[in-house]
């Protein structure tokens, strides 16, 4: 398994499921934003690679729980700009890459044109201090 997103280096490598769960859990994303809703739709699968299948999120939610299990709640919400997701199968319909958080439209949403967790962060007020993190 491969998690892909537009500043996880992909050079054939990209995060592991472990790495990714690691990720996933210190970020604690669920009690910061207890109400987050991926709104994922337009699943479609790739014409090209009939292994694959796209589809759209555009999430939605509000900061109302400790970011990072220790920082305040901001109250602020969060909505998502339109991005593009896919999913890779293998023949056992196992999923084998995972990509994630390419925006469609930098000017839709509270994110500043970031996708993925770096846009869900910087929406409630808490984005990361490197240039990868903040609006381009």
């Amino acid at each position: 398994f491969r998690f892909i997103a537009p500043v996880v280096p992909a050079d054939g490598n990209g995060l592991s499921g472990q790495a990714l769960c690691d990720a996933l859990q210190n970020f604690r994303i669920e009690d910061a934003v207890p109400d987050l809703n991926a709104q994922q739709y337009d699943f479609r699968t790739d014409p090209f690679e009939p292994s694959r299948v796209w589809f759209t999120s555009r999430g939605t939610g509000t900061n109302t729980g400790p970011v990072f299990g220790a920082l305040p709640a901001s109250g602020k919400k969060y909505e998502g700009p339109p991005q593009t997701n896919s999913l890779t199968f293998n023949a056992q319909g196992e999923v084998t890459k995972m990509t994630i958080g390419y925006v469609m439209d930098k000017e839709v949403g509270t994110t500043g044109g970031l996708g993925g967790i770096f846009g869900v962060l910087y929406s409630i007020g808490y984005g990361l201090p490197f240039p990868e993190a903040q609006p381009w």
